[in-house]
């Protein structure tokens, strides 16, 4: 099994990206009410190089939190600076060795009257109990398991080629967390009966839409330009979200709709008995039947305003009930896939871009 694990961890590595501390702190301050007490366990996070280990360890007094966790892979893939550690006798060469921090207290003990990093340091240089070698620091190893059982939240990025397999054991364990992984996560089959369910849901998001990553020096060249950023070091991507089952306040914002539903405007697929809405501003308040609209709906979706039936795309879709395409269908519209919804506008299939299928709980028909 360790074997296993420690080879799962070095490919593990080439999706490795480092999350900004302002990231980290643009959205954890929604969640504050939610640590008191409690133990926060950062599994793919070396404090070398993790925000989230600086996050949670310069704030852990104000968080009111009961312990802090980090565990990392072997090998250390970005050379951080900030947080240097000499750990004299006990490492040698300490970024090649997997190993895990447990923090239940953080004083002012350089005495410079702040809390800060040089704090932080000091700490994990003068108090050998803090640190401890893992056989690899892979989630899914005993060790690291048994500090998952202990754990109350678990808040990371984890490897985005893992996520399917990290967050299946998230939800084996019954864990609260609040994780990056990509917006393509949604479209999963595992994971979208979760978010049906209203067990995860997306938190507030990165600043307007981008997320910024540090990456290992020798990914570089693996990203086009517009990217990478030679003078940040940092990738920018789109398509990342934070994925949770913390509740907040976005959560339970009312989506103000405007539009009023008519046939003309709302056709009706051809293969399931709901409109088509093409843009989330575009939901009607007076609907109350079953509606496909984008996927960017999750973003907006508020639990008390609107239910989710299902995602309208491959195994998914077909278990929904969508029919399937006939030839002469496919023959006019080759994107057309079974297990997806349709419409027809001037006799010719219509495919829009992948629908999630919702219905509004109060809709006001007679306004």
């Amino acid at each position: 099994m360790a074997n296993k694990n420690l080879n799962a961890a070095k490919a593990a590595k080439k999706d490795e990206f480092y999350t900004e501390m302002t990231d980290i702190e643009r959205e954890l301050q929604h969640y504050w009410p939610h640590f008191r007490d409690k133990v926060v366990f950062c599994n793919c996070d070396d404090p070398y190089e993790s925000n989230f280990f600086k996050y949670f360890a310069l704030h852990f007094n104000h968080l009111g939190l009961k312990k802090l966790i980090c565990t990392c892979y072997n090998g250390s893939h970005v050379q951080g600076n900030e947080l240097m550690i000499d750990f004299g006798d006990f490492m040698d060469e300490p970024k090649k060795i997997a190993f895990k921090v447990e923090i239940t207290e953080v004083k002012d003990l350089n005495g410079d009257g702040a809390l800060d990093l040089a704090d932080v340091r000091y700490l994990l240089q003068n108090d050998k109990n803090v640190i401890s070698i893992l056989k690899t620091g892979d989630f899914r190893d005993p060790e690291c398991i048994e500090l998952l059982k202990e754990s109350d939240i678990v808040v990371t990025n984890p490897p985005f080629s893992l996520f399917r397999e990290y967050i299946a054991q998230l939800m084996e364990y019954g864990k609260r967390f609040l994780i990056i992984g990509s917006l393509n996560a949604i479209h999963y089959k595992e994971i979208f009966p979760w978010i049906k369910e209203g067990r995860i849901w997306l938190g507030y998001g990165f600043n307007a839409g981008n997320a910024f990553f540090r990456i290992p020096t020798e990914d570089k060249p693996s990203y086009s330009e517009g990217v990478y950023d030679e003078n940040t070091g940092l990738v920018k991507f789109r398509n990342c979200h934070w994925f949770t089952n913390l509740d907040h306040n976005k959560r339970h914002e009312e989506l103000d709709l405007v539009c009023r539903y008519t046939q003309e405007e709302y056709p009706t697929y051809a293969n399931y008995d709901a409109i088509e809405v093409s843009k989330v501003s575009d939901i009607p308040f007076d609907y109350a039947g079953a509606m496909g609209v984008p996927t960017t709906f999750l973003d907006k979706f508020n639990p008390d305003q609107f239910e989710i039936i299902g995602l309208a795309e491959g195994d998914l879709g077909k278990e929904l009930g969508l029919k399937p395409f006939d030839r002469e269908l496919k023959k006019m519209n080759k994107s057309l896939r079974d297990g997806q919804v349709f419409y027809m506008k001037d006799g010719f299939p219509q495919k829009p871009y992948s629908r999630i299928l919702i219905r509004n709980k109060h809709p006001k028909i007679n306004e």
